[in-house]
């Protein structure tokens, strides 16, 4: 099958390997632009850039698509028979959602509709929820509204991370596009009602509230790390917290309970597990403590 691949993250790199070691013909891989990156800040190429030069095949990183119409041109003259799109990070104008004949195909990271939108799998975790998987899905113009063609469920365990949890969808998605593409399912409206929106993540979001229950922090600590990470505040110091679980304990928000060292929430209290000074290694709780203190009576910011 003719197809063009529309991705950036790691997230999308399993599925382009897939669709490459099938047989299909990629006639051109879409990513974002390179951008600066690491402590020279020089023009990085996007993973699946990456994945697509090693693979040998032709990448286009165009910066915007909604109003330039000679992309448009360009990509229906590319005479697709779909278009494979998994975390591109631009939105596709009506003239390329129509140009391949099977349409644009989206691997989404959530069991639609819960969780239309930038960030499905920290949103899944931060809620709590039980399971989550991937939806084959028909793209239109709406977010994340399109109907299903398939989809695969896997669980969220209590301890399961964001990188845990990437991983398992991300490999999930590559086979389940190959079914797609196999199979050719009905595709089927989504539910009217039970939409979520999974808003993209910022810096904003990583200083942890401890006036908020410990369970709810434990899914902010596990869910926002790798980025934008999570952190508080010790004498103005920002104190990355990498790992951490819920547990008993009693006390105002912030203060710190025992050397192991639970910290009192809004309900019960976290232990702190791994954490990193600026600048610093990410270390265990015990080694950590070695050198910072954090006292028993103190009240973290």
């Amino acid at each position: 099958m003719r197809l063009a691949f529309m991705g950036s993250p790691d997230f999308a790199v399993p599925a382009l390997h897939a669709l490459h070691a099938a047989g299909h013909e990629i006639a051109a891989v879409y990513a974002q632009p390179p951008r600066p990156a690491g402590r020279g800040q020089h023009e990085t190429p996007c993973p699946v850039h990456r994945a697509a030069l090693e693979l040998g095949l032709p990448v286009r990183t165009p910066a915007r698509l909604r109003k330039d119409t000679t992309q448009h041109d360009s990509f229906a003259a590319l005479n697709l028979d779909a278009a494979i799109v998994a975390a591109y990070g631009l939105i596709l104008p009506k003239p390329m959602l129509d140009a391949p004949r099977r349409g644009c195909i989206n691997i989404h990271a959530s069991l639609l509709p819960r969780w239309r939108g930038a960030a499905p799998i920290q949103a899944a975790i931060l809620a709590g929820d039980t399971e989550t998987g991937i939806t084959i899905m028909r793209m239109e113009e709406g977010l994340d509204t399109g109907p299903i063609l398939l989809r695969k469920t896997t669980p969220i365990g209590p301890r399961t991370t964001t990188p845990e949890l990437h991983d398992a969808l991300a490999a999930i998605g590559a086979r389940l596009i190959l079914r797609a593409l196999a199979e050719d399912p009905p595709a089927t409206p989504q539910p009217e009602h039970g939409a979520t929106y999974a808003p993209k993540l910022g810096k904003d979001d990583a200083r942890l509230d401890w006036t908020q229950d410990a369970t709810a922090l434990d899914r902010r600590v596990r869910a926002l790390n790798p980025w934008p990470g999570t952190f508080f505040r010790h004498q103005g110091e920002p104190i990355r917290l990498l790992a951490a679980e819920p547990t008993e304990g009693t006390g105002p928000p912030g203060t710190v309970l025992d050397t192991t060292p639970r910290i009192a929430c809004g309900t019960g209290a976290l232990r702190l597990l791994r954490l990193q000074r600026p600048g610093r290694a990410a270390l265990d709780a015990e080694a950590f403590l070695r050198g910072f203190s954090l006292a028993p009576g103190t009240v973290l910011a």
